[in-house]
């Protein structure tokens, strides 16, 4: 036929194989087969086939086990005494193959055209369709709850599992996954959903009759252990996936909390699981680093729990994402997200514990790589470079790895990092070091006084906070006035603007007199506290003679008292010492009796510390302190009051002649300085700034210098500082006018 067609082509013209038409012989000879299966009415095979095929290996295994009978009876005894589900196979071939129908209508999506079929087809998928989707009502759940508390069975849990697999697909809108039941009240959704929290998890337990726990038994009873779990295995799976998926989608807090406490319960299960206790450990981790406060705690229980357990399979990987993610969700720091921050440090921090010899291998590295930003930014000494480093996320690594050190010392494993990590935040302090970035550098020492504190290490950190008390001078007179107070906990680099802020000098004050008093809290029970605090004592006595403001000393000199009375007290105790100093092991326990008796810093530094956490926490919750600030309201109020009063009797002092009216100038000053002098009295009551009061004690004294060589109507102008603007200019005028007729006469 090909042949036939192919000269027949050949012998046609183009316009008569345009007249022809497209169908070749070849789909001709296919209608005529068509027309004729049409005519004996034979209907579509496709579907017929695949039945048949299904059919045909059922009925040949049957015709199997009939062979068995006679050919060896005892075997097949044995089968009916043990094994009925494979005698009576026709049960257990029709659920197999509804679950691979199941499968294929979710990966196979046949075409549009193949699902043409008969009536009788269509009547068929509909009743299927609608045995599949079985509405969930409240009838059934209490049903279900009733069932579950007399014995859970494998039929009743899959059929439970069945419905919360359709309640979960609702929250992710997959309206198109093909589930046996229906959700459409969310009042049976809530209710379905609050059933499995409070009773699947024992339910479980029962079916596959686990024991529970002993009293301080730390390793937990897998399910896998239970005769029954292979039987199980497929439904717990979905039921354990499912509860993955309700976390992802869940955006209320009190569900979510609700929902990961039961999850914990059901960590037992997760480690029987490998792919699902994956995904678990990524939905536990996401929740850990962003949700709220209780939500993180329940997160990183069951993260814990987890690794604890299964620390080979787990930690490795898990500690990886768990410092991704802090990395991440610590780029902004505010009062708000700081305690998120350092309960993500804390809790990292146990995380680490759990296993030096994987933590040494994270923290070797992260370490390194911060060790490269630095040295990067050191070399090219670019804006670019220096804010790879100068960086919140930097700040809070470091923190954490000085936290993950002095957690965990002693630790012959990771204390060889201790020495790498004090470089390279030294390193940090020093790579601009401006006034701008003071707040940096106080969180830099901070970070080295936790580490040395805690590893019995004595890394110098007074020297950088020494420093700033000889580059600033706080003699200068602030030149703006500010409100808020600068909340040093929270910012890294401070503005111009701050600069010259009152606020930025007070904080900075307060902070040296918290780290210094801090710094030596952690030496205050060495036997060489004197020497440590010379250097520290010489430089306060010094800033004691150049400061001029009162504020700033007063605390200072505290300081310094409170660091002598310590050395005084060290001193007098080593005098009654009997051993030498190369005695290691006498001078330690000479330390640790010191420090069980306590110093009068660390009874000073305990009182203290009370107060200050008060402090940071009304700052932190958002309060304003009040400072004591010039308020001009009140001043305008008796000046007002002053001169309402003068120009009520302005009249009975008023002349013609003109040496009464340089008289009544001369009068007026005179006046003008007396008052200004009880309004700059007054105001020194009201302000409680000492350093206020000495920088006006300064400029009285360079008024008074000026004020020998001017006379009398030199000085009105000059005292009248706080008086309005108009008397002055109504003075000004005076004086011209009073010129102007001295040159006509």
């Amino acid at each position: 036929m090909a042949g036939k067609n192919k000269r027949k082509l050949e012998d046609l013209s183009v316009d008569e194989f345009m007249l022809s038409g497209f169908d070749s012989d070849e789909e001709d000879d296919c209608e005529n087969e068509e027309s004729t299966q049409q005519k004996g009415k034979v209907k579509k095979p496709a579907p017929q086939k695949t039945s048949v095929k299904k059919h045909g290996k059922a009925s040949e295994h049957k015709d199997q086990l009939s062979a068995l009978k006679s050919k060896d009876p005892e075997f097949y005894e044995f089968l009916q005494q043990n094994d009925q589900k494979l005698l009576n196979f026709d049960e257990t071939d029709s659920e197999e193959d509804e679950e691979e129908e199941e499968e294929e209508r979710m990966y196979h999506k046949l075409p549009s055209q193949l699902k043409e079929a008969d009536d009788d087809n269509d009547k068929e998928e509909s009743g299927k369709k609608s045995k599949e989707a079985t509405k969930v009502t409240e009838a059934m759940i209490e049903n279900w709850r009733t069932e579950l508390g007399k014995e859970p069975t494998a039929k009743l849990i899959r059929d439970i599992t069945q419905a919360f697999k359709a309640a979960v697909a609702t929250t992710k809108g997959d309206s198109e996954e093909q589930c046996r039941y229906t959700i459409s009240d969310s009042a049976v959704f809530n209710s379905l959903i609050l059933f499995c929290i409070k009773d699947m998890h024992a339910a479980l337990n029962k079916m596959l009759k686990l024991k529970a726990p002993e009293k301080g038994q730390k390793k937990l009873i897998l399910p896998s252990s239970s005769p029954r779990w292979q039987k199980n295995q497929i439904d717990i799976k979905m039921y354990v996936a499912g509860v993955v998926q309700l976390l992802s989608s869940l955006t209320q807090a009190t569900v979510i909390a609700a929902v990961l406490r039961h999850a914990n319960q059901m960590v037992p299960y997760y480690l029987c699981l490998p792919k699902q206790c994956r995904h678990f450990l990524k939905s536990l981790i996401k929740h850990w680093s962003t949700g709220e406060e209780t939500v993180r705690v329940l997160a990183f229980l069951a993260l814990n729990k987890i690794c604890q357990n299964k620390q080979e399979n787990y930690l490795n990987s898990v500690l990886k994402q768990m410092y991704i993610a802090y990395v991440k969700n610590c780029k902004f720091t505010s009062p708000n997200t700081l305690p998120m921050i350092n309960f993500m440090q804390r809790t990292l921090t146990e995380m680490y514990a759990l296993d030096t010899q994987v933590s040494y291998q994270h923290t070797f590295i992260y370490i390194r790589q911060l060790a490269i930003h630095l040295r990067n930014a050191m070399n090219l000494k670019k804006k670019e470079t220096y804010q790879s480093v100068y960086n919140w996320q930097y700040v809070h690594c470091l923190y954490l790895w000085c936290r993950v050190l002095s957690t965990i010392y002693p630790s012959e494993v990771l204390e060889p990092l201790i020495y790498p990590l004090c470089q390279v935040i030294i390193g940090c302090i020093k790579l601009v070091p401006t006034s701008r970035y003071y707040p940096l550098r106080m969180h830099c020492v901070r970070a080295i006084i936790l580490l040395s504190a805690n590893t019995k290490t004595f890394v110098p950190a007074l020297p950088f906070l020494l420093e700033i008390l000889q580059q600033e001078d706080f003699n200068k007179k602030p030149g703006r006035m500010s409100i808020k107070p600068i909340n040093f906990a929270v910012i890294l680099k401070l503005s111009k603007t701050n600069l010259q802020e009152k606020a930025y000098k007070d904080g900075l004050v307060e902070q040296l007199y918290d780290l210094i008093l801090e710094y030596f809290h952690t030496q205050a029970c060495s036997i060489g506290f004197p020497e440590l605090a010379l250097p520290t004592i010489v430089q306060l006595k010094a800033f004691l003679k150049e400061c001029k403001v009162a504020n700033y000393c007063k605390q200072m000199r505290q300081l310094l008292e409170k660091i002598q009375e310590n050395c005084s007290y060290i001193t007098g105790r080593r005098q009654k010492a009997a051993f030498g100093v190369a005695d290691v092991t006498a001078v330690a326990a000479w330390e640790k009796q010191v420090a069980e008796e306590g110093t009068p810093l660390t009874k000073y530094y305990s009182q203290w510390k009370k107060l200050r956490e008060k402090e940071i926490q009304l700052e932190i919750s958002g309060k304003e302190r009040m400072e004591d600030l010039n308020l001009p309201e009140i001043k305008r109020k008796r000046f007002a009051e002053k001169r309402a009063d003068k120009k009520e009797f302005k009249g009975l002092f008023e002349s013609d002649s003109d040496d009464d009216g340089d008289d009544l100038f001369k009068s007026k000053g005179e006046k003008g300085e007396s008052e200004d002098d009880e309004g700059l009295e007054d105001l020194s009551d009201m302000s409680g700034d000492d350093d206020k009061e000495d920088v006006d004690d300064l400029e009285e004294d360079d008024s008074d210098g000026d004020q020998k060589s001017s006379t009398s109507k030199d000085k009105a102008p000059k005292m009248i500082l706080s008086t309005e603007l108009r008397e002055v200019a109504e003075g000004d005028e005076d004086m011209v006018e009073d010129l102007e007729l001295s040159d006509q006469d």
